[in-house]
């Protein structure tokens, strides 16, 4: 280890600029052992591209968590801590092949890209009844509550054919486990895994009534496609009740979270450089590419993280099995080895060759519902909402794996009339 680096990812310098961490480990270190996470910290573009492809490196990193929390005598929360782990230890971004092979083929049934790309309109109806409802209230509102929350838990919801109404049960049970799931900083509540916990098992009782109606009553939404399977491997076992829960919460959860904070981030990109704006405002062609640009700079996520199954060497370091690793996307992505002006928007580059999704086999299944939801959410505020920008320097949850807030407080000079429709 090198002395003087950034160790601690929680630490309130590298919460409040985890780019400015990432770069001074990925220059100096880009292998780092951390005393404070017990993880290698992985900052190189090439060397994360090259993780999410080490099969020496395991997506199940809850069992092997479980296993090391042991109960402390004298406290209940190892006990509650463990039973969180053991509801989340079964979702479908956990597991490796080939259980994970069989979970993502049956899913994929609902992720089709010509599924995907024709819900296009009924965003644009969505966002633009956010829209609306949000420009009710004035020209002050908090974005993240008007906007980037309830989009995707509105689409979500009607993907799953759960009611639209249901949503702020939605946000509850998301925000409970995101403390949990995301790693959370000194901030954090101290009764945050019960409260998880009570999400969870609230969470999955919700979905498995959800499931026996849809046993009962198949329709065309995305739970009864998950039921069917894709057809291309016959012989193949469908998704069991308990699978089917567990998909729905994992799908709730970071779709949720994940779109969320990828419109309030790119919000929070493009509208601090008023010329960016306007630009981006006043031509359609350029929305997707700032998108992209946003989901490279400002991604959701910041840290992912892999468990070691085997022993091996990344430049030069021997990292042994029963370690952990951190890979910072936030460090990949504005690595200077792989693009050019690294910390700049630059809307004219060549293709989105950023890893904000992931990479590989555990690439986000989602992510071109989330590409779509934030391109309307984004291009329609820029255009309805002209002088968009935030409010201040709204603080970001303190929190290790994602990038988000609370809220998003934004101001504009007025409205334009009319919509996308």
């Amino acid at each position: 280890m090198t002395p003087g680096l950034p160790d601690d990812l929680l630490a309130p310098e590298a919460l409040r600029d985890p780019d400015g961490a990432a770069a001074v480990l990925r220059e100096h270190d880009p292998v780092h052992w951390s005393p404070t996470h017990r993880a290698w910290l992985l900052t190189r573009y090439d060397d994360v591209v090259a993780a999410f492809r080490n099969p020496a490196l395991s997506s199940d990193r809850v069992r092997p968590l479980m296993s090391a929390r042991q109960d402390r005598p004298g406290t209940g929360e190892p006990e509650i801590s463990h039973r969180v782990l053991g509801l989340i230890s079964e979702w479908m971004v956990v597991t490796d092949p080939p259980a994970h092979t069989r979970l993502r083929r049956q899913a994929g049934a609902a992720f089709k890209q010509q599924q995907i790309a024709a819900m296009e309109a009924r965003i644009q109806t969505i966002v633009d009844d956010l829209v609306d409802g949000f420009l009710a209230g004035g020209p002050r509102g908090d974005l993240v509550a008007g906007v980037a929350y309830p989009l995707p838990a509105i689409v979500i919801a009607e993907m799953l054919g759960a009611p639209p109404t249901d949503r702020d049960r939605f946000r509850t049970w998301s925000d409970e486990l995101a403390l949990v799931a995301f790693g959370a900083g000194g901030d954090a509540r101290p009764d945050r895994h019960e409260r998880a916990l009570r999400g969870l098992e609230e969470m999955a009782g919700y979905f498995r009534d959800l499931v026996a109606h849809r046993r009962r009553e198949p329709a065309g939404d995305m739970l009864s496609a998950m039921m069917a399977g894709d057809g291309s491997a016959p012989d193949e076992p469908g998704l069991s009740d308990d699978e089917l829960v567990g998909m729905c919460a994992l799908l709730l959860f970071a779709g949720h979270e994940t779109t969320t904070n990828a419109i309030a981030n790119a919000v929070r990109l493009l509208t601090a450089d008023t010329a960016l704006r306007d630009r981006v405002s006043e031509d359609p062609t350029l929305v997707a590419p700032a998108v992209e640009e946003a989901l490279r700079l400002e991604g959701p996520i910041k840290v992912l993280v892999r468990w070691v199954v085997a022993d091996h060497e990344v430049r030069g370091r021997t990292i042994r099995a029963g370690e952990r690793v951190y890979l910072l996307l936030c460090g990949a992505n504005r690595d200077p080895e792989r693009f050019e002006a690294p910390d700049a928007v630059d809307l004219a580059r060549s293709r989105p060759n950023h890893i904000a999704f992931g990479r590989g086999i555990h690439a986000c299944i989602g992510a071109q519902l989330a590409r779509l939801e934030t391109r309307v959410a984004v291009g329609t505020l820029l255009r309805r909402l002209p002088g968009l920008h935030v409010e201040g320097d709204p603080p970001r949850l303190p929190v290790l794996a994602s990038r988000a807030q609370h809220a998003l407080p934004v101001v504009h000079d007025g409205a334009v009339v009319g919509g996308g429709r």
